[in-house]
């Protein structure tokens, strides 16, 4: 039985990054051998075990057969006579199939080490075409390691098996997983870009893929095009080390651009509720949990009319402040200023640049806040009088903060 440490932990050791899980791999094993040395068998589509103490993941060295489309389209062969090597050639990327022995020897037969060196992201094998699954990964990796290129070679086979319809046969929860891993890299416009780039983009996220060439008004947006806009948004929302939801808000907050008629361009009137419907279309589309759709639609119905926050009336902002449920949601309020925030700073030259509208819905709320609502529903009897009351009350807090 030998036993080496594999994948993402030797990857991130030799680039000095702190290692989160372990997997290794087994080569010259049995099933019966790994129980017998106790550990607890946990694999349902091929051989994985748990160590007794340490519980880090032990996998049995395997080779992979393509049998259908899709991730979950393979053929296992996992068996005492399978080699380190034809293990690790399996794997997606170069940098992710070198092994360490157990008295610390690197064993890298595809030149893993001389692509983190050159900082070249290049598939193993031909294999890497048969899971979709790992073009998603690229596009994440990119989006994690920002000093790193696409292999030309990797990207052309990428495109080869758009061609084919590979993308099509991935599962939504799968999709999912991916982008919200991307979007939580520090960089997640390079993903989106790279999958726009070899096509992939327009099958998983048509809804964003048609962003890109739709003109926007150069007064409020010089950089002019909304799919780079869009990309300027969420690498905001990564340097500011935003939650999901606020990146997944401003990912797609402007949906309804990609289909306002050509002939009112580059004005856009009415895509915020346009951006709505397609977010409800998408959600259950890529099984999209409820706490990102919440703030989503929040953010896409109401980012538009933030700007007017100013101008308005302390009872017109009482309103919007209800529209936002921020009384009941204080927190999915903060993050939708939080959203409103990069969607104004994902702009060429105003990526330092105030959101004082933010800041006036902020006093606002806090004014109606110190409201003694139960003090004054005592004074009514009705339901209706009560909430009138407490508006009125809430309005004049507001006017005097302001004021």
């Amino acid at each position: 039985m030998q036993i080496y440490l594999v994948g993402g932990a030797v990857r991130d050791r030799l680039l000095g990054l702190p290692i989160k899980d372990r997997d290794y791999v087994v080569v010259c094993a049995t099933p019966a051998q790994m129980l017998a040395e106790g550990y607890r068998s946990v694999g349902k589509d091929f051989p994985v075990f748990l160590h007794p103490h340490t519980q880090d993941e032990y996998a049995l060295a395997r080779t992979e057969r393509k049998t259908a489309k899709g991730y979950k389209g393979f053929s296992v062969h996992a068996a005492p006579d399978v080699t380190l090597a034809e293990d690790l050639a399996r794997r997606d990327f170069t940098i992710n199939a070198i092994a360490e022995a157990e008295d610390g020897t690197l064993i890298d037969p595809y030149h893993g080490l001389q692509d983190l060196q050159d900082k070249q992201l290049r598939h193993v094998t031909a294999a890497f075409s048969e899971d979709p699954v790992r073009i998603l990964r690229a596009g994440r990796f990119l989006a994690r390691f920002t000093d790193m290129q696409l292999a030309p070679e990797t990207l052309n086979l990428m495109r080869d098996m758009v061609s084919a319809g590979e993308v099509e046969a991935l599962v939504p929860e799968r999709v999912w997983q991916e982008i919200a891993k991307g979007l939580m890299a520090p960089k997640p416009s390079r993903m989106f870009e790279m999958l726009r780039e070899c096509g992939a983009l327009k099958v998983i996220l048509p809804e964003l893929d048609r962003l890109w060439g739709v003109p926007q008004t150069a007064k409020y947006h010089p950089e002019i095009d909304t799919g780079i806009h869009m990309m300027m948004v969420i690498d905001y929302a990564a340097q500011q080390g935003y939650s999901l939801p606020i990146r997944f808000a401003a990912l797609c907050h402007d949906f309804g651009k990609g289909t306002t008629a050509a002939d009112i361009l580059p004005s856009h009137i009415g895509h915020e509720l346009r951006s709505v419907d397609m977010i409800q279309a998408l959600v259950p589309r890529l099984k999209i949990p409820n706490d990102c759709k919440s703030l989503a639609l929040v953010v896409a119905q109401y980012h538009g009319k933030l700007h007017a926050a100013r101008q308005m009336k302390p009872a017109t902002l009482l309103q919007f402040l209800e529209a936002l449920d921020a009384f009941r949601q204080p927190a999915r309020f903060a993050d939708f200023l939080r959203a409103c925030e990069c969607d104004s700073r994902g702009r060429l030259g105003f990526e330092t640049c105030p959101l004082e509208e933010a800041e006036h819905l902020q006093r606002a709320l806090t004014a109606a806040l110190t409201v003694n609502v139960g003090a004054i529903a005592k004074q009514h009897t009705q339901a209706e009088q009560i909430k009138q009351a407490i508006f009125e009350a809430r309005a004049q807090a507001i006017q005097t903060a302001l004021s």
